[in-house]
């Protein structure tokens, strides 16, 4: 199967590009999350290099961040970069357990492998294995609750069009479809 980033693109804002004034774009080394303002009159969600995996992670921030934090650059986060220590890690990973539960969700949506990323190469050791039970047990805890509503949304858009093999517009109906459904129960 063809995880094409353009795909990934084209749903995600075919789903929330009116609903939420929100567009997916490919970016350079850092991900980030930009609110409309200055020239740009919607809020972008960049991911880092065009990595299909990048993209589904950042989408998963956006998908947990509550209404003023969409108003703030990287919704009002710190980001410590690579080389972190022991006590920093823990931090990193205490705020990345659920977007990477998304992440396995929004991959599982699409058929493509998921692995959890502890982005720390050149700080601490870090116990991998207990990071990524961590975020199986946060993933299943949201099968179990159900998922936020935008991230519900774009799973059930992933699943049209890469379990089911719908065409876009028809994958981004069924995303459309489901958003309005899961707000109006919300």
């Amino acid at each position: 199967m063809v995880h094409a980033i353009d795909d990934v693109m084209a749903l995600f804002d075919g789903v929330f590009a009116d609903t939420f004034n929100t567009r997916l774009v490919k970016g350079g080394d850092e991900p980030i999350y930009l609110p409309a303002g200055g020239d740009v009159g919607y809020h972008r969600i960049v991911f880092a290099h065009g990595f299909f995996a990048s993209a589904l992670h950042e989408v998963s921030h956006w998908c947990i961040a509550g209404t003023a934090r969409r108003q703030l650059e990287d919704y009002g986060y710190w980001y410590e970069p690579d080389g972190r220590d022991a006590d920093q890690q823990a931090v990193f990973e205490q705020v990345e357990v659920a977007p990477q539960a998304l992440e396995r969700l929004l991959c599982e949506a699409c058929a493509k492998p998921f692995e959890v990323s502890v982005d720390n190469l050149d700080g601490v050791a870090v116990d991998r294995q207990a990071f990524a039970a961590k975020v199986a047990a946060r993933a299943e805890r949201y099968r179990d609750q159900g998922l936020p509503p935008r991230a519900e949304a774009f799973a059930a858009t992933l699943r049209a069009f890469y379990r089911r093999g719908e065409t876009r517009d028809v994958a981004i109906t069924a995303g459309r479809a489901r958003l309005a459904a899961v707000l109006t129960s919300a």
